[in-house]
């Protein structure tokens, strides 16, 4: 595929990122938000019916009682670690080229977040009384316990979503000040002037624009890295066979931003697309993301090895009976399966014509996300099913209340998506202009 355009002027940067915002939605995006949102429905009925019904309605038990809901909830938040990484820690270190993909990931942040949170209320079993996790005075006295693993979520999450969204709103407020310029029909630029918070365009605007920008930058990339160290903090503190390690907090960090990454290119290659933007997300974007996926791909296969080796090391029986389950037992199919699918595709990505070829990167980046859920899988189910007393060794299955919550948490993503980009440009275009044209960042009228 060719990605060389005829020169770009301001004005026609504008009128390519913000036409989807004035145009009619096309066939291709109503198919997907219709089937999108008809697949979130399947989270909200299964929620209810377990509002209702109780916590017996999922497939957990008195020995796998970190199931479904806590998996999928650190795979959420692993999505949302990569859109900061993309978007923060690259403008931290001025990289120019995160201009293209920057807007998209910080987006796939906030909705993987904000999904992410409802699992940890989902797992409490009562979540109706889930405000009392908060330290704040209630009616029966009491106040958090501080100790409790469950409060570094808390803290961790809500800390971490107040910056990403703060970061993420900055850095619309010139292209809201844009569309409300550009509007034609009055209660839109009511609704954008709104939005925009009298963003005017002046030096004195971008003075202070890009002094907050960059210092929440410099805020939310050691936040990114403590979230999720938390979350793995949480299970190396226990004593269960295949949690009990000092390379979870580093390892989850590096899995989480492959497979985040993953889910990038599994939303940019059709948005790309969808939204006519070649001109914008160009290979070599794809390419870069690429060679950063690659390098964690090696981490990641480096950490699989080196929890065999820590488990042989180690001479505890029950952290070798384990591993050595994992692979060889009945669930064994689910370990071969995160192998192949996190280890493999990704070695295509050492070609330079396939780190620019995006059928595959789109085709990698789904099975990654494959693997990664089933990683996941593994070290939730798995170590929880096989534990220190064989006594306790037990079955574990999704119930279809399960999978109506996996299934939902997904279309409730990319129905999040698709309405985002019908109300705000997908590619910053204060950024882009001041990339591909040069010299200082236009006003809002560009």
């Amino acid at each position: 595929m060719n990605d060389q355009q005829p020169p770009l002027t301001a004005k026609q940067i504008t009128d390519d990122l913000t036409a989807p915002i004035f145009r009619l939605p096309s066939i291709h995006w109503l198919g997907g938000f219709l089937t999108a949102a008809g697949i979130s429905g399947a989270l909200f009925t299964a929620v209810a019916i377990y509002v209702i019904a109780g916590y017996g309605v999922f497939g957990v038990n008195n020995v796998v009682n970190w199931g479904n809901d806590i998996g999928t909830y650190i795979y959420w938040i692993a999505v949302a670690v990569a859109g900061t990484i993309v978007s923060s820690v690259l403008l931290v270190f001025r990289q120019k080229w995160r201009t293209g993909i920057n807007r998209a990931t910080e987006a796939m942040t906030i909705f993987a977040i904000n999904i992410a949170g409802l699992f940890p209320l989902i797992h409490t079993g009562r979540p109706w009384v889930d405000y009392w996790l908060i330290p704040m005075p209630n009616d029966l006295g009491m106040m958090p316990q501080f100790k409790s693993p469950i409060m570094w979520d808390v803290f961790a999450i809500t800390g971490y979503a107040t910056c990403s969204v703060v970061f993420f709103y900055l850095g619309l407020l010139p292209d809201f000040a844009t569309v409300r310029d550009r509007a034609t029909r009055k209660w839109q630029k009511l609704l954008y002037g709104m939005l925009a918070m009298g963003w005017k365009g002046t030096s004195s605007d971008w003075n202070h624009y890009e002094r907050a920008y960059s210092q929440f930058a410099w805020i939310a990339t050691p936040l990114v890295i403590g979230m999720h160290s938390t979350i793995a903090t949480l299970l190396a503190v226990s004593h269960v066979p295949g949690w009990h390690a000092t390379v979870f907090p580093p390892y989850f960090v590096t899995g989480a931003i492959f497979g985040g990454l993953a889910m990038a290119f599994v939303i940019l290659v059709p948005m790309r697309e969808m939204l006519k933007l070649k001109a914008y997300i160009t290979e070599d974007h794809f390419e870069r993301l690429a060679k950063i996926l690659l390098a964690c791909g090696l981490v990641v296969a480096y950490v699989y090895g080196m929890e065999f080796f820590a488990a042989w090391w180690s001479e505890l029986p029950m952290e070798r009976e384990q591993f050595l389950w994992r692979a060889t037992g009945e669930s064994a199919w689910s370990f071969w399966l995160m192998v192949a699918c996190n280890l493999l595709p990704v070695q295509l990505l050492w070609f330079k014509r396939f780190r620019r070829d995006i059928r595959v990167l789109f085709a990698v980046g789904i099975l990654v996300n494959v693997g990664m859920w089933f990683e996941r899988y593994n070290i939730m189910a798995l170590s929880l099913r096989h534990g220190q007393m064989p006594s306790e060794w037990t079955q574990y299955a999704f119930t279809s209340f399960d999978y109506m919550i996996l299934a939902g948490s997904f279309g409730m993503f990319f129905t999040q998506f698709l309405v985002f980009a019908r109300i705000a440009p997908m590619v910053s275009i204060a950024e882009v202009k001041a990339t591909l044209l040069g010299g200082k960042k236009e006003s809002a009228h560009g």
